[in-house]
């Protein structure tokens, strides 16, 4: 830095005391030496050691000292960092915008259960953090995960003609109950013989969504999973969205939801953000934390809904997620608006439809609730599921 300083009063001498040529040449030397951009090396040049008068009479003489300015200070270091990556594992590596509003309630949760301590500086950091800081504080981190994904589904048979196409008439989408269902499935990329399906179920308002493990695509697994997931609901079923796959395309679901009183629809025939509520989960839950893998077998099955069991907690009660309530467009620009992220839990909380009984209920979950606990029990079944993976191709075995 003195050096430089030396350097800027030499040069700004023979720089102002020179023609036009002499100080081209001169300029093109100053700027090798310090790497400046040329503007801003012939300003240094021509203000150093120049006195500046203004109208209050103060008197300022420009100095190479003058030149630096001191960059701002570090404001979120390792102190902040840590803790903020703990709460970005055991919430399952989301983006700086689902993270951001998700840091209050999972630091209550780690300080309730003495999973993290931090002092009153670094939780008051932690909670003002913008989305854009997280993203960059985590950017290290984040570029070790990437993902992509798959689909396979048979049309359902002419049972679709008696099944309507679903209609704003039909459906009441602020208020819970109303559910896109779709299966993914474990096939490793390889549709040959029987593998596992899952279930996947969300709700429109909320974005509640539950998962269950079946053995294949048929109707009878299909049916029993979604029964299951029904008794899991903190809301009534009112309403069930599917594909146009024959695993609900079928008289037996159908038969069902008219004894119920639950309507039923169905997307449009190769539409798929008909259903674009399940969709997305399709890959920020299934994918995300199965693996695109080849499962097969009754225990997988267990397996995969001991899983669930645990990811359903975490996603419903810590993860929040954004609605989109407005799209427009202005000429090739499209510009779209989204409401405060919240989780599903904290949508339940604030909608009318649901009881006060119901939600004290949910409320004493949420206190129960470890979000380490959670992730550590998340980590060790992926684990251990990981090891039932079958192979594909050629090498299909059959598991039992």
């Amino acid at each position: 830095m003195s050096e430089r300083r030396v350097l800027i009063k030499h040069s700004a001498k023979s720089y102002q005391k020179a023609g036009k040529k002499e100080k081209m040449s001169i300029l093109d030397e100053f700027v090798k030496a310090t790497g400046y951009n040329r503007v801003h090396a012939a300003r240094v040049l021509r203000g150093h050691g120049r006195s500046h008068h203004f109208r209050n009479g103060v008197k300022v003489k420009a100095e190479a000292a003058g030149c630096f300015r001191r960059g701002r200070g570090r404001v979120y270091g390792s102190e902040v960092e840590e803790p903020l990556t703990k709460i970005w594992e055991c919430l399952d590596y989301v983006c700086g915008k689902r993270l951001a509003p998700a840091i209050p309630a999972a630091l209550e949760s780690l300080e309730r259960h003495g999973e993290i301590v931090v002092d009153e500086e670094t939780r008051g950091k932690l909670l003002k953090m913008s989305a854009s800081t997280i993203d960059r504080l985590l950017k290290a981190e984040r570029e070790k995960y990437a993902l992509r994904g798959r689909s396979g589904t048979k049309p359902g048979t002419l049972l679709k003609s008696q099944i309507p196409v679903r209609t704003f008439a039909d459906w009441d989408e602020e208020k819970a109950g109303f559910l896109e269902i779709d299966l993914v499935g474990h096939d490793g990329g390889s549709s040959q013989g029987d593998f596992l399906q899952t279930l996947d179920v969300t709700d429109v308002h909320t974005g509640w969504s539950e998962q269950r493990a079946v053995l294949n695509k048929a109707q009878k697994w299909v049916f029993e999973a979604l029964l299951e997931i029904r008794d899991l609901l903190p809301f009534p079923l009112l309403g069930i969205d599917s594909d146009n796959g024959s695993e609900f395309i079928n008289h037996h679901l159908r038969d069902y939801c008219e004894e119920e009183k639950i309507t039923f629809t169905r997307s449009r025939s190769h539409r798929k953000n008909d259903t674009c509520y399940v969709e997305q989960k399709n890959y920020s839950i299934v994918r995300q934390t199965v693996g695109y893998g080849r499962f097969q077998g009754s225990k997988s099955v267990r397996k995969l809904n001991e899983l669930y069991d645990w990811i359903r907690l975490r996603t419903n009660f810590f993860q929040p997620s954004m609605k989109l309530i407005e799209k427009r467009r202005e000429g090739s620009r499209v510009y779209k608006r989204y409401d405060r992220p919240q989780t599903p839990y904290q949508r339940l909380m604030g909608s009318d439809d649901v009881s006060q009984e119901i939600k004290q209920q949910l409320e004493d979950q949420f206190q129960a609730l470890n979000l380490a606990a959670l992730n550590r029990e998340i980590r060790m079944i992926q684990q251990q599921l990981n090891r039932l993976l079958c192979p594909v191709g050629d090498r299909l075995r059959k598991a039992g």
